[in-house]
């Protein structure tokens, strides 16, 4: 999986989607929000990821489709 700044991924083990901030070998800073309102910040292994697929995108891509 290649990584890249602004992706969005989750741990393995599910949890909230984390931004990804910065990757550096197999080293990946992560971004998230907490439940009241606080930045959190942490670096990850990168085999403890999933990268999440963007609703935004699927949702541009239906109202494509429904023209």
């Amino acid at each position: 999986m290649e990584l890249k700044a602004g992706d969005v991924v989750m741990l393995k083990s599910g949890g909230q989607p984390l931004t990804v901030a910065e990757v550096k070998e197999n080293d990946v800073l992560c971004l998230w929000m907490g439940m009241e309102g606080d930045l959190f910040r942490e670096t990850l292994p990168l085999a403890t990821l999933v990268q999440v697929e963007e609703e935004e995108d699927e949702d541009e891509d239906e109202e494509e489709d429904e023209e």
